[in-house]
């Protein structure tokens, strides 16, 4: 018996979040986030509106898996470029391959798309962008507040990105890796 049902043999559940995700991913890369909505997700992937919202949650759920699932492909080579190395040039190694990463990936236009509202700093407060951002640090004992900085610091460098790579790199290298000298104790230095 043939069946045109696109989630047969496989955990539903699963399925259906693993194709919604991709084909939201699809559209906001596009279109642009403010203009992704429900209603043209479920015309995507085939489904009703409902469907979505059982198998992934609202827009702002699915934008923050989208950004996560997209976000670890370029953490990956980051991750690949620091194995082993600390302090300062752990940070601008992080910095400089994840902006280049960023910056030719749709990820960037998912979230150059994004319209932010005074007061709604859902990036730099968001606990995966944090996660992310504490492990590039690599410090023993966690520092939210270096983690904080270097988010802000990273995004400033993204949004307003130097013509010249090679004064961006300088740049990095000495008012961003300083900070994150790291005493014996694995902490930052003051």
């Amino acid at each position: 018996m043939a069946t045109d049902d696109w989630l047969v043999g496989r955990d539903r559940h699963d399925a259906a979040a693993e194709r919604i995700y991709a084909a939201a991913a699809k559209l906001m890369s596009r279109h642009g986030y403010d203009a992704f909505n429900v209603d043209a997700l479920a015309a995507a992937v085939h489904c009703s509106p409902a469907t979505i919202y059982r198998h992934t949650g609202g827009k702002t759920a699915i934008r923050d898996v989208v950004l996560s699932l997209q976000a670890e492909r370029i953490l990956d080579s980051v991750r690949e470029a620091i194995a082993g190395l600390t302090g300062p040039e752990r940070i601008v190694t992080a910095t400089t391959v994840a902006l280049h990463r960023l910056r030719t990936d749709p990820l960037a236009k998912i979230m150059r798309s994004m319209a932010t509202l005074p007061g709604e700093e859902w990036l730099t407060d968001s606990p995966i962008v944090s996660r992310f951002a504490t492990e590039m640090v690599g410090m023993s004992t966690p520092d939210p507040l270096a983690a904080q900085w270097l988010i802000r610091a990273f995004l400033a460098l993204w949004y307003w990105p130097l013509k010249d790579a090679d004064a961006e790199e300088q740049m990095v290298r000495r008012f961003l890796g300083p900070p994150y000298a790291v005493d014996t104790d694995g902490t930052v230095a003051s």
